[in-house]
């Protein structure tokens, strides 16, 4: 099984290589990748993240890692280049790099220039040289926020070699009880329920989030729908949302923002009622009279829910719905596609009929008009779900430092 996962990561390195001819994603992953030299450390604490996402979610251990650890020097690696160029400068960090790829020599010669007395991961990403390498060097070896599900490749008859890997992790501490169980049906009882970090995290950021001037004079004290991590399909439904609510103004933050991206989304929005964020930020007289802002740029979306007062959460008609906390921190019901099984927190929603799944745009054109009845009234529940659920940070810290 070994020499075929070797094998396998050499086949994914060969297509990522060809893709950065035409992809600058995936140029980026090539480029960030090739002649890195690593420094030696004499110690250090590393936080692996597979990309931003789950850099805030597991931000809230790291944070706190740094603090009660001042004289470690912290190491941060990433597997994808939307962690890496948003978060290479973070001052969380005394060095951040890309992910080598996983190889038995790759993995000796990193970990034997970090020298890390300690290795987190957060939610996923089990390689098995690095795993494997800290585990023959007895460097304890976390997964925080860990989630699985039955069809995962672990309980699987011929995952024996991804079972091997999970043996190799000195603690989970994973989001419920349903993962915890699916680990110990396979033999794993090194496990702790401790939730999920992402609610410290949005919890957190709502209690003091960035104020943004031009938006609060956008809002003008009317109500805004924001529509957070779009991709095109959900802004299809959202163009024509827009057009039947006069008396909303709207907020888009598109997942991607290439030129290519946003100009789609401009031609299928009113006109003369469209402004982009970069256009409108830096004017000395005020705003133009606009209904609809774009957000042409990365950083801003988990404060602007704020403004807001019913939220869309882009990518449930795709592989998966994005942050769905973000926006309920501040109180906002959510509305997003089908797509959102694997997400926890978006079940809870449903369940509690907090957060509501649409299949198409007439029924997002229901489920709003039914928001519009009682979103104020929903608003001091979701933000008591997400309060109630936060923690995961002091049980994971109190665990580590004992």
């Amino acid at each position: 099984m070994l020499l075929f996962y070797n094998l396998g990561i050499r086949v994914y390195f060969l297509l990522i290589l060809i893709a950065s001819a035409f992809n600058k994603k995936a140029k980026l992953w090539i480029r960030g990748r090739k002649n890195t030299q690593f420094p030696e450390f004499t110690s250090s604490a590393w936080f692996h993240f597979a990309s931003l996402g789950e850099y805030e979610q597991g931000q809230p251990v790291l944070a706190a890692y740094r603090a009660s650890h001042p004289g470690i020097r912290v190491v941060i690696t990433f597997f994808s280049p939307s962690g890496f160029e948003i978060r290479k400068n973070t001052p969380l960090a005394d060095a951040v790099y890309y992910l080598p790829l996983d190889t038995a020599v790759n993995a000796r010669e990193f970990i034997s220039a970090i020298k890390p007395t300690i290795a987190v991961f957060t939610k996923y990403e089990y390689w098995y040289h690095f795993f494997n390498e800290l585990h023959k060097r007895q460097i304890p070896l976390y997964v925080i926020s860990g989630i699985f599900r039955p069809n995962q490749v672990f309980f699987k008859w011929y995952g024996r070699l991804h079972r091997k890997m999970l043996n190799f992790v000195t603690r989970f501490f994973v989001q419920d009880e349903d993962s915890k169980k699916l680990l110990q049906g396979i033999g794993i009882a090194n496990v702790s329920v401790s939730g999920d970090t992402r609610f410290d995290r949005v919890w957190a950021n709502a209690q003091q989030p960035r104020s943004f001037p031009i938006i609060e004079e956008f809002k003008n004290n009317q109500n805004v729908f924001i529509a957070g991590s779009t991709w095109p399909e959900d802004e299809v439904l959202l163009a024509q949302l827009i057009k039947e609510q006069p008396d909303w103004k709207f907020i888009i933050a598109p997942h991607e923002i290439s030129e290519e991206r946003i100009n789609k989304l401009v031609n299928i929005l009113p006109e003369n009622s469209t402004a982009r964020y970069s256009q409108i930020s830096n004017l000395q007289s005020p705003i133009p009279d606009i209904k609809i802002i774009i957000i042409d740029n990365i950083g801003m979306l988990s404060s602007l829910y704020q403004y807001g007062g019913i939220a869309y959460i882009g990518g449930g008609f795709g592989a998966g719905i994005h942050n769905t906390l973000e926006a309920a921190a501040f109180g906002l019901p959510v509305i997003f596609g089908p797509n959102y099984q694997k997400f926890k927190e978006a079940r809870d929603l449903v369940s509690l009929s907090l957060g509501f799944s649409i299949n198409n745009e007439e029924e997002l054109r229901a489920r709003f008009a039914d928001l519009l009845k009682d979103y104020k009234n929903i608003s001091p529940k979701i933000k008591r779900y997400v309060q109630e659920h936060t923690g995961a940070t002091d049980m994971i810290m109190s665990f580590i430092n004992h």
